[in-house]
């Protein structure tokens, strides 16, 4: 018989009992570990050849004390190579463990698991970071007379007690307008006092705790009228400014081409300075023939201006 050694043994490929008892333990990887709530992640990795054919369990918890929660579970192949994609809600620790159940006999391993049994193979915690998420539709806040305004939405997931700010942007900076907490579903009102301006930026924003990491949304956009004294004319005849608007509106002071919203009756309508007047005493504005049509304004009549 011819004696081969066993380190030929080792370079040959072959694994013998020793070896296989001495092999990594369960090995882990979580792709991508940084996600929005709900958003799905991969969870691969290799397992002991011992293992193959059982299932690989897919656990969470917010530390590494636990307790674990089972997301799902995935078949170990012969290789000892596995692969599933689950969805976190949290922020913590990803871990899978091989069970000794065996897809042939069993189901599924049920979602109420808590715990690996002793001398099962366990991977490393993995951190993952999850942020979360906001749900509100973007739109225009009009506020009249510098009055309050409402912003409203959910935070994902849901948990009662969490604190939202509503932001509004002030030249290169964001300035918080007011702040609210959410209720069980996530919801959230936050009921905030309005600051002059023509189509300002809103955004919320949640800075994070110990389950999710910081969020911030767009909200819309703000802008707050002011009432005005406000007449009408045609302005068939040549303008101050050199030409005619579609939508005009003639001003005293106002630079030519200025951009300028009024509010009235329900209606909104931007329109341009391309005039100058009135000079009737009370009166700030004289909207073209266009303007007054688009509002529904006739005569002379308190409007609602923001620019």
């Amino acid at each position: 018989m011819l004696s081969v050694p066993a380190t030929a043994l080792a370079l040959s490929g072959t694994v013998t009992d020793t070896q296989a008892a001495q092999s990594p333990a369960l090995q882990a990887q979580v792709t991508p570990r940084r996600l929005s709530v709900n958003h799905t992640v991969t969870v691969s990795g290799t397992a002991p050849s011992s293992t193959a054919g059982h299932r690989a369990v897919v656990q969470t918890a917010l530390n590494q004390g636990g307790p674990w929660r089972t997301l799902g579970s995935t078949q170990i192949d012969p290789s000892g190579r596995f692969q599933v994609r689950v969805r976190l809600r949290h922020s913590g620790y990803v871990r899978v463990f091989a069970s000794q159940q065996v897809l042939a006999s069993a189901a599924r391993v049920s979602r109420d698991t808590a715990t690996a049994p002793p001398g099962t193979p366990v991977s490393s915690a993995v951190p993952v970071v999850v942020h979360a998420h906001f749900r509100m539709g973007q739109r225009t806040v009009d506020v009249l007379g510098g009055g309050p305004m409402v912003v409203s939405g959910h935070l994902m997931p849901a948990r009662p007690g969490r604190r939202v700010r509503l932001q509004g942007r002030f030249g290169q900076s964001w300035r918080t307008l007011g702040s609210g907490r959410t209720g069980h579903a996530g919801g959230f009102r936050i009921r905030a006092g309005a600051f002059g301006g023509q189509n300002r930026r809103l955004r919320v924003l949640f800075v994070g705790d110990l389950a999710n990491a910081a969020s911030v949304q767009p909200a819309g956009r703000m802008t707050v009228f002011s009432a005005d004294v406000a007449s009408w004319y045609n302005d068939a005849s040549n303008t101050a400014c050199g030409d005619h608007a579609g939508l005009g509106v003639a001003n005293r002071t106002l630079p030519c081409g200025t951009k300028v919203r009024f509010y009235y009756g329900g209606r909104t309508v931007t329109a341009t300075v391309d005039d100058r007047g009135p000079y009737v005493g009370g009166r700030n504005w004289d909207l073209n023939q266009n303007t007054a049509a688009a509002l529904g304004f006739g005569g002379v009549g308190t409007v609602w201006v923001a620019h």
